[in-house]
C-alpha cells in the first residue's frame, strides 16, 4: 500500500517485483554517477582559466567517449532483457484466472472451476467500513494462494482497460477482442490494491482491483464456500 509522500516503490510481494526494484536501483546508480561526472566537468570547465591543448583534439578521448557510453548501455540492457523474459515466462501454472474489464468494473472467472466467478464493483464512499480505503475497496476480492504460479488472462468487453497491481509487479492491457496473459507468484499473504491504468472513460478512476493472497488451505476453503453459494443461487 502506497503511503503519503512516498518516493520509492511499494514493498514487493512477488519475486518479479523484487527484481524490478533491484533493476531500478541499479539503473538509478548509473544515472547518478553519470550526472555527477557531467556536473563536475561543467563546473571545472566554467571555473578554470587554464586550457589543456591535449583535450581539445585527442584521438584517445574520442575513443573513450564512444566506448564508455556503449559499455554503460550494455550494463543497463542485459538485466533489462533478462527481466523482460522472466516477466513473459509462464511455467506450469497451478491456477488460471480471467479478468475482464467493463465500464466501469472488473469481472473475474476462475477457469479451473466450473462456476466460480463474480463481478467486483468499487464500494461507494458512504458504504465504507472503518479502516477501508476510499476509491480502492471492492465488494468482492480476488483471492489467490501464495507461493503458487498463477496465470492471469486479461481482456475487455468495451474499451481499453489495464489490470495493474504495483506490489505484485503486474500491469497488463485489457483489449477488446484480444486475450493477453501474464503470470504472478505472491510470496507472502496480504491484501494488495491496484487500479485501472488506462484512461477508459468518465469513471476510469472508479474501478479498483483488490487481490488477497492467502495460504493454500484457506484458498481451498474459500473456493469451496463460493462454489456452494453459486450452487444455491442456481
Amino acid at each position: 500500500m502506497a503511503q503519503p509522500a512516498q518516493l520509492g516503490f511499494q514493498d514487493a510481494a512477488s519475486p518479479i517485483m523484487e527484481e524490478l526494484i533491484h533493476f531500478h536501483d541499479h539503473a538509478l546508480m548509473i544515472v547518478l554517477v553519470i550526472s555527477t561526472g557531467v556536473l563536475y566537468v561543467m563546473i571545472v570547465t566554467v571555473s578554470t582559466q587554464l586550457t589543456n591543448k591535449h583535450l581539445l583534439d585527442s584521438q584517445e578521448i574520442e575513443v573513450i567517449w564512444t566506448i564508455l557510453p556503449a559499455g554503460i548501455l550494455i550494463l543497463i540492457a542485459l538485466p533489462s532483457l533478462q527481466l523482460l523474459y522472466l516477466m513473459d515466462e509462464i511455467d506450469d501454472p497451478h491456477l488460471t484466472i480471467k479478468a475482464v474489464g467493463h465500464q466501469w468494473y472488473w469481472s473475474y472467472e476462475y477457469t479451473d472451476y466450473e462456476s466460480l466467478g463474480f463481478d467486483a464493483y468499487m464500494i461507494p464512499t458512504q458504504d465504507l467500513l472503518p479502516g477501508q480505503f476510499r476509491l480502492l475497496e471492492t465488494d468482492h476480492r480476488v483471492v489467490l494462494p501464495i507461493e503458487s504460479p498463477i496465470r492471469v488472462l486479461v481482456s475487455a468487453e468495451d474499451v481499453l482497460h489495464s489490470w495493474a497491481l504495483p506490489a505484485l509487479g503486474v500491469k497488463l492491457d485489457a483489449v477488446p477482442g484480444r486475450l493477453n496473459q501474464t503470470s504472478l507468484l505472491a510470496s507472502r499473504p496480504g491484501v494488495f490494491y491496484g487500479q485501472c491504468s488506462e484512461i477508459c472513460g468518465a469513471n476510469h478512476s472508479f474501478m479498483p482491483i483488490v487481490v488477497e493472497t492467502v495460504p493454500l488451505k484457506h484458498f481451498e476453503d474459500w473456493a469451496s464456500l463460493m462454489l456452494e453459494d453459486a450452487s444455491l443461487e442456481s
